[in-house]
């Protein structure tokens, strides 16, 4: 396996290799781009790579498909770190090229509804298609195939191209969250500001089902920050649920959910435990503490003994 070097989803120049630039132990890896999220994966599953930092989920237009999906299936891996990056396009064009000779404008398929509003007012009649990534479409600019791309204004340079308009978001405050994924080991140490992450295959689809799934959550005082479902691909209406909640899976209440969920579904996929990016640490009421399944646990023995 090598353990110097982290894959991305590339080419040069995405917002995914600005989020990884961040991480300190980048500066001691090879960075290496892939085409797509899945390669990027592959690339870890295989030992070419020792991690892989990928994007999981935007604040305009929430999960990343690519992502959620291979995570849920194939060898399974484990997410040990995340990155938020605040999100601002440029539309990037060639030398000399008015915002009037825009006719034709790529990006990722998840930049579209974070800049739909400002096409729609200075670009009305430009034709959009997706590119692989922000920076590919970048270099479809250069190649001459678009006339412009919504790509961050880091890529300009790369490409020999030029930030026409910067500061591009119809949303403010508009953030993409991105996971360090690597091969499954023991989960990231303790931090008290955690987030656990898993994918849950239902055991039958009855009435109540996901009630079940959450009340698993809600009565050990675990607070759920995400929950997403996904078709597993056996037919419709099948789906699994790819869901994060606060705390670590060291912490009683977590670990005692978790156990909870691998009685009742039919599959848990445990994702990782993992420090949380902005250090939030969770309001943990005391009846749902470790302490107070310490002491739960403490009562039983003596009833078990004959003390209480």
């Amino acid at each position: 396996m090598s353990t110097s070097r982290y894959t991305y989803l590339g080419p040069e120049g995405t917002f995914t290799e600005a989020a990884l630039r961040t991480l300190p132990e980048a500066a001691t890896r090879e960075l290496t781009p892939t085409v797509s999220v899945p390669a990027a994966l592959d690339a870890v599953r295989s030992g070419e790579a020792a991690g892989a930092l990928v994007p999981i989920e935007n604040s305009v237009e929430g999960g990343v498909t690519a992502t959620l999906d291979e995570l849920s299936a194939g060898e399974p891996l484990m997410i040990y770190r995340e990155v938020l990056l605040p999100i601002a396009f440029a539309l990037l064009v060639r030398p000399g090229t008015a915002l009037a000779d825009v006719k034709t404008v790529t990006g990722h398929p998840v930049a579209q509804p974070q800049v739909r509003r400002w096409l729609a007012e200075h670009l009305p009649d430009a034709a959009w298609s997706s590119s692989a990534s922000n920076a590919d479409g970048a270099r479809l600019v250069q190649e001459g195939r678009y006339d412009g791309a919504f790509a961050g204004v880091f890529a300009a340079e790369r490409y020999a191209l030029e930030p026409l308009v910067t500061d591009i978001h119809d949303a403010q405050n508009a953030t993409t969250r991105f996971v360090l994924v690597g091969r499954p080991a023991r989960p990231a140490a303790r931090t008290g500001a955690d987030k656990t992450s898993v994918v849950l295959w239902l055991q039958q689809d009855h009435p109540g089902a996901l009630l079940e799934l959450l009340h698993e959550y809600a009565s050990r005082g675990v607070n759920m920050m995400r929950i997403e479902s996904r078709p597993t691909g056996e037919g419709i209406g099948r789906y699994c649920f790819s869901i994060d909640c606060e705390g670590h899976v060291t912490d009683r209440r977590v670990g005692e959910v978790l156990m909870a969920l691998h009685r009742v579904c039919r599959g848990v996929r445990f994702l990782g435990s993992y420090p949380r990016a902005d250090r939030v640490e969770p309001q943990v009421r005391a009846e749902t503490a470790d302490a107070a399944f310490t002491q739960a646990a403490d009562w039983l023995s003596r009833c078990l003994d004959g003390r209480v």
